[in-house]
């Protein structure tokens, strides 16, 4: 089974840009379909993008739509989340995520598609 390791938070204005890293060792890393998800204070934890086996599919929610962009290098095992345009709205604890789907176009949306979750990351955007 796939072990995960979120880096890359910290503080930051809004306006800025942020981006998060998702290392993965134990099993074959491309045969999972990857995503992040984030949980505010007091809120539950919520879908923001995913990403297919090889890269070729992604899927966002329609708050970072057009703001964050989900990739992967499954040489390095490691998949990202470059977050430009911070928003306040957008603190939380980010969280990575693996669903394995084998090679497949299938992006999964949903919590219960992924099995194993990294610690997560503190993003943290001040106005």
């Amino acid at each position: 089974q796939v072990q995960l390791g979120e880096s890359g938070g910290g503080l930051v204005q809004a306006g800025g840009s942020l981006r998060l890293s998702c290392a993965s060792s134990g099993a074959i890393f491309s045969t999972y379909a990857m995503g992040w998800f984030r949980q505010a204070p007091g809120e539950e934890r919520e879908f923001v993008a995913a990403i297919n086996w090889s890269g070729g599919f992604t899927y966002y929610s329609d708050s970072v739509k057009g703001r964050f962009t989900i990739s992967r290098v499954n040489a390095k095992n490691t998949m990202y989340l470059q977050m430009n345009n911070l928003r306040p709205e957008d603190t939380a604890i980010y969280y990575c995520a693996a669903a394995l789907t084998g090679y497949s176009t299938y992006v999964p949306r949903t919590q219960n598609d992924y099995r194993v979750w990294g610690q997560g990351t503190q993003v943290t955007v001040s106005s």
